[in-house]
């Protein structure tokens, strides 16, 4: 399959976007994708990219040169992964003229900035981008990179305090949450953090709070019984973000084990609106004490067909990504 892409051979839809998103399985190939490039049609070189991207290879990176200048990067958040496996000092020469043109002219900036997430502190050179892009419609994603970003993006501490507090003008809801634990994350000094977070976890909107008091862990354990009466919550995403958060500020995994298996569903499809592959990481995550959920992640793990239902053309990535969290978390169970 490979080899007819490669040569521009008639190909379908469905062969094109196999071969882009075999990831590893075709890394024998690497060097016909790599002298394949730059030959074909714009959208089998464009796929091409994204798998030669996807190794590691450094050779995509004067296509990917290539497709920023035609406007064609990656739209979609997990595309924008694939690349996350570059070197970021490589690959921010390319991402950041885009990201300083207008970001309405442009369909990539939610997966330019999930990329820049991704690659946490290196992404240090965009912080002046991520500050402008605060007001924007992306206001929070480039919140959340200022804050994977951490120490480096000290510039930016006072306009995230302003959008903690709801200062600024244009902070809304869950922009309060999220700058607040980038100010956190980017000063040190956990105050506002607990203080918007738990005023959130007692108000009863609490899920877009509770990851950010996972993170901060113990820190928080003045909100722990807040957050254990939110794993009775009719909301699934809001029982598992509280599961993980009580784990993580008291360190007793008992009371969330049970809630995440409720949710590690082996009939799953692959809907995105379902936390089960979440409460499997986080599985995954808590280790030997879930050693209740092995069996059941070993037979979803072991069934011919995950997931049944395709989401945006990448079945592939999503069923390769569900494997390897299944592989990861029963790793972490397992003592791997």
């Amino acid at each position: 399959m490979v080899k007819a892409v490669c040569g521009d051979a008639h190909t379908s839809w469905a062969a094109d976007h196999a071969v882009f998103q075999a990831d590893g399985a075709v890394a024998a190939h690497a060097d016909l994708i790599a002298e394949s490039l730059g030959h074909g049609s714009a959208y089998t070189d464009r796929l091409l990219t994204l798998a030669l991207a996807g190794m590691g290879d450094l050779r995509a990176l004067p296509a990917l040169q290539r497709v920023a200048d035609d406007n064609r990067l990656p739209s979609d958040r997990p595309r924008a992964r694939i690349l996350a496996v570059l070197p970021a000092a490589e690959l921010l020469p390319v991402v950041l003229p885009v990201l300083r043109q207008n970001p309405e002219q442009h369909d990539s900036t939610t997966a330019l900035l999930e990329l820049l997430a991704l690659w946490g502190p290196a992404s240090e050179p965009a912080v002046s981008e991520m500050i402008r892009f605060l007001g924007t419609a992306d206001t929070y994603d480039a919140l959340r990179v200022l804050g994977r970003i951490g120490p480096p993006a000290a510039a930016a501490a006072d306009r995230l305090a302003a959008y903690a507090t709801g200062r600024d003008p244009g902070a809304r809801r869950p922009h309060t949450r999220v700058a607040a634990w980038a100010h956190w994350k980017v000063t040190g000094d956990p105050t506002l953090a607990l203080d918007v977070c738990g005023t959130a976890v007692r108000s009863g909107t609490a899920s877009h709070g509770l990851p950010f008091l996972a993170d901060l862990g113990p820190l928080a354990a003045a909100h722990a019984d807040a957050v254990r009466r939110l794993m009775e919550s009719p909301g699934a995403w809001t029982r598992t973000y509280a599961a993980h958060a009580y784990w993580r500020i008291t360190g007793d995994p008992g009371p969330a084990i049970p809630v995440l298996l409720a949710e590690a569903d082996p009939a799953w499809a692959g809907d995105p609106a379902m936390p089960v592959r979440e409460a499997v990481r986080i599985l995954g995550k808590i280790g030997a004490p879930a050693v209740s959920a092995a069996p059941l992640l070993r037979r979803i793990l072991a069934q011919e067909e995950r997931l049944s239902r395709p989401w945006r053309g990448v079945r592939i990535l999503a069923d390769q990504a569900y494997v390897r969290t299944l592989t990861e978390a029963l790793e972490g169970i397992d003592g791997k």
